[in-house]
């Protein structure tokens, strides 16, 4: 994957929790230092996490299915894409607002980087320089999500959708660019 392939593969991760960023942020009334920071090391960090995580499940099976690794990687991208795209189409809510408790921000994190958990699992497969991925993953992520956050505060949730149907359009592109490259390519 090159360099812009995984900044685009980054930004489309982060829009699930770019999305419940902004919903954290129209339901706080004052938002503090502390609140940009929570919000950014928790998504941030699972979402740096969680590929990670799918790298090392990959890689004890990538001898079992090294041929159709690219087919993996597709349907992966390919459903993930899908899905948040018609998370993208669905009414437009925010989670309940719990505040910035521990509970609340773990179970938000874990539920938004699943979808980087897959991913991490077709980086086994793919030539990635798996440090910058997760550099970047992370890094693009904690910045969406402090963006949102203020975004959230000012303008409420109106960018949520677009969010995740942009997010979701990007990995599916990504997963075909994928599959053609190595099948016409390779």
């Amino acid at each position: 994957m090159s360099f812009i392939e995984l900044i685009l593969l980054s930004c489309a991760l982060a829009m699930d929790a770019f999305a419940v960023s902004l919903c954290k942020g129209f339901s706080a009334r004052t938002l503090t230092l502390k609140h940009y920071l929570i919000v950014g090391i928790y998504f941030g960090g699972f979402q740096a996490l969680m590929p990670a995580l799918g790298f090392l499940v990959g890689v004890s099976f990538s001898s079992f299915i090294q041929k159709i690794d690219h087919w993996i990687a597709f349907v992966l991208l390919v459903f993930i894409g899908f899905k948040m795209m018609k998370e993208g189409f669905e009414k437009e809510s925010c989670p309940s607002d719990d505040g910035f408790h521990f509970k609340t921000m773990l179970t938000l994190a874990i539920a938004t980087s699943i979808d980087a958990l897959a991913v991490g699992v077709s980086f086994a497969f793919l030539q990635v320089s798996l440090t910058l991925a997760l550099f970047l993953i992370g890094g693009i992520t904690f910045i969406f999500c402090v963006v949102a956050l203020k975004i959230g505060n000012r303008f409420g949730v109106y960018l949520k959708s677009k969010a995740e149907l942009l997010g979701g359009g990007v990995l599916i592109l990504l997963g075909f660019k994928i599959l053609i490259s190595h099948l016409f390519w390779a």
